[in-house]
């Protein structure tokens, strides 16, 4: 029996049934480069307003308990039912949204590795905020870099911008500082 899933959150052409979830996380888990977290999975569905997310908890609770995909280290790891479910039925979700859940589910896994190495800290500062960002690698700070920011929207504007493109920023920095000027 199909249950009709809560679609508070959900865009129009998301998915409205727990079938269909099922299905998506299995299809999802089983195509990622690497075993997602349930919050590279929450970033990634939310974002794209795939599925509502009491539903996403629920159902990956469910899809656990029915023996479909598993928990190792804090990441799901598709088990060999989940894996039949992934092959035989991921065409009982539209192209459209398992290809917006795989493109969100990329850009998650890409954001998660870049907030290991980019760091990015907001503190009160008077009357805005203060951005304190850094890149670091192999426990060694790279590079750092503080802004002041006047609100903060724009201070987790920062930090989010930074986290996805500091690597560009600090070669744009480096160039600049190393380069002759002929």
């Amino acid at each position: 029996m199909t249950h009709n899933a809560f679609t508070a959150g959900v865009r129009p052409g998301g998915l409205t049934t727990s079938t269909e979830i099922r299905i998506l996380l299995c299809y999802l888990i089983k195509n990622a480069t690497a075993p997602l977290s349930q919050s590279e999975l929450e970033n990634a569905l939310l974002s794209e307003e795939l599925v509502n997310y009491f539903e996403l908890a629920s159902n990956l609770s469910e899809l656990c308990s029915q023996g479909l995909i598993g928990v190792e280290n804090g990441r799901y790891v598709l088990l060999p039912a989940g894996k039949d479910v992934a092959d035989t039925l991921a065409s009982d979700v539209p192209r459209s949204v398992r290809e917006a859940a795989t493109r969100a589910v990329v850009r998650a896994q890409l954001f998660a590795q870049k907030s290991a190495q980019h760091k990015a800290e907001i503190a009160p500062c008077g009357d805005g905020y203060t951005v304190r960002c850094s890149i670091v690698d192999r426990d060694r700070e790279m590079f750092t870099l503080s802004l002041y920011m006047p609100d903060h929207l724009s201070a987790m504007l920062a930090r989010e911008r930074f986290v996805e493109s500091g690597d560009i920023l600090y070669a744009q920095v480096l160039k600049h500082l190393t380069q002759d000027d002929d």
